[in-house]
């Protein structure tokens, strides 16, 4: 999958680190929440990216801890990084928000359960807003965390906002 590849590129673009590192960068800056990718899947990849050529690791023994593999990018990375860059970016914009396959088939359930589900994805938009302006609030005034970080999670909260109009005028058809 292009996208996990260009993050991890991406972040290996920035700094050589363990597939443990670059897991625990996806979780502290939520990558998560707007691109799909597990651990599993960052584990594997790295792998794969490294068979590919693309990626060249060191093992590396810290203090009494068990030797890991730290990874940096090759040349031939550093030209995958730059051409998945330039084909995403140029890619239709695509928005998968799952809960559309709920709306979509509203029509299908009768009136209560209709209500129901809306408001089942009400609270999951307030939680994510809650979750995100807490987050924008801890990392605003943080100087490790990049500003192009911030500038998705400013683009998070926008939409969550905007979904938040929305299930309010998609209430007040019922």
């Amino acid at each position: 999958m292009a996208t996990i590849d260009l993050i991890v590129l991406g972040m290996l673009k920035k700094q050589s680190l363990s597939a443990y590192d670059i897991q625990k960068l996806v979780e502290y800056r939520n990558i998560s929440k707007w691109v799909r990718i597990s651990t599993p899947s960052i584990y594997k990849k790295v792998i794969q990216l490294e068979e590919k050529g693309l990626l060249q690791s060191v093992p590396v023994r810290e203090n009494n801890m068990p030797e890991k593999a730290v990874y940096s990018l090759t040349a031939s990375g550093e030209q995958e990084f730059e051409r998945l860059m330039g084909e995403l970016s140029a890619q239709p914009i695509r928005m998968f928000l799952d809960f559309n396959a709920v709306i979509v088939n509203l029509d299908s359930v009768p009136l209560e359960m209709q209500k129901s589900c809306v408001a089942n994805i009400e609270k999951n938009v307030q939680e994510l807003k809650a979750y995100l302006e807490e987050n924008l609030r801890e990392k605003e005034n943080v100087p490790e965390v990049p500003e192009t970080g911030m500038a998705v999670l400013q683009q998070q909260f926008i939409l969550v906002e905007a979904i938040e109009t929305w299930i309010a005028e998609l209430k007040r058809r019922f």
